[in-house]
């Protein structure tokens, strides 16, 4: 069983939370439910995200059941206000200890930066806050990349790349043929052609794999 937890706080990117949640749930659906995903917030009550939409978490982060892998949505929210909230930082770097995966999408590498997870690591992020990423320090911001693994640190850059990275995670974990099913059953067919399930070797050892660039 594999159980995933998506972090979810006010002004999340819809899409960067949905999109992985849509494949992380189909991947279960077809594996007869083995796996599960739940949605974590600070408080219980509805999150408003970055376009309006109001979302009712599963559990807070006093309350949930241990994470296999942990997923970080970008936003304003992850980029800005979360970063100073030492409630959440403090129980992302914990969670992140002990849990198999991490994953950030979007800028949520700002908020995996300020907990500490992404420190002196290789990160994707979006497009647009690729230098004020760098400005922080102590990261090193792959610009080439749709995606990049960096030890049990998994980033993507904007939005629909956080479905491309979830679909490289569940075929790392539960093979290629599985990711390839989850697509199909999503009718995910982009243009460039999907090509997340044949990560490209990075040159450097410690870099994991890549999505080459749009």
């Amino acid at each position: 069983m594999t159980r995933y937890g998506i972090l979810l706080f006010d002004s999340v990117q819809e899409l960067d939370f949905a999109g992985p949640w849509e494949v992380f749930a189909t991947s279960s659906g077809l594996r007869d439910g083995a796996d599960d995903v739940v949605l974590v917030a600070e408080h219980s009550g509805p999150v408003r995200c970055s376009q309006g939409m109001r979302v009712l978490p599963d559990h807070t982060l006093d309350g949930h059941p241990p994470l296999d892998v942990v997923l970080v949505p970008g936003g304003r929210g992850a980029r800005e206000e979360q970063t100073r909230n030492e409630r959440v930082t403090g129980w992302l770097a914990g969670t992140a200890e002990r849990a198999t995966w991490v994953v950030g999408v979007c800028t949520g590498a700002f908020l995996l930066h300020a907990a500490g997870p992404a420190r002196s690591r290789r990160v994707a992020t979006h497009r647009q806050y690729e230098d004020a990423l760098e400005l922080r320090g102590d990261v090193t911001v792959v610009r080439d990349a749709r995606y990049v693994v960096d030890g049990h640190l998994l980033t993507g850059q904007g939005v629909s790349a956080g479905i491309d990275s979830a679909l490289w995670l569940v075929g790392h974990l539960h093979g290629r043929e599985h990711a390839r099913a989850v697509r199909r059953a999503l009718q995910y067919d982009p243009a460039p052609p999907y090509l997340a399930d044949e990560p490209i070797p990075a040159p450097m050892t410690d870099r994991g794999s890549e999505y080459p660039p749009r």
